[in-house]
């Protein structure tokens, strides 16, 4: 399937070594800073929720791959409804990085 098209049974991992994979893909942490340099996935570029216009300076076009991930899901969701809002194609909320199973940096 097909990085936006449906992925049951794809654990967050593959999803995130996916987005990463992507040409121009982007991983979004939009938790915290704080939270962010507790740990976060490797990879992943931290712009909290409330600063997540500021995702343009960042993503290379509308239709970049957007992988967006917290650390419940919730804000994620919330990020990824701005990013769509704001014209980008391919956006994805990840949920949050308590499912995830890969390393994690600090």
């Amino acid at each position: 399937m097909s990085l936006f098209g449906l992925s049951k049974g794809k654990s967050m991992l593959e999803e995130v070594k996916e987005c990463l994979d992507s040409p121009d893909g982007v991983l979004l942490d939009v938790r915290s800073p704080e939270e962010y340099s507790n740990g976060h996935i490797p990879g992943s570029i931290n712009i909290p929720v409330n600063s997540i216009h500021e995702a343009g300076e960042i993503i290379k076009g509308k239709d970049a791959p957007v992988c967006v991930y917290c650390l419940s899901g919730i804000r994620a969701a919330s990020a990824a409804a701005v990013l769509r809002g704001e014209g980008y194609t391919k956006v994805k909320n990840l949920g949050g990085i308590k499912k995830y199973h890969g390393r994690i940096e600090r």
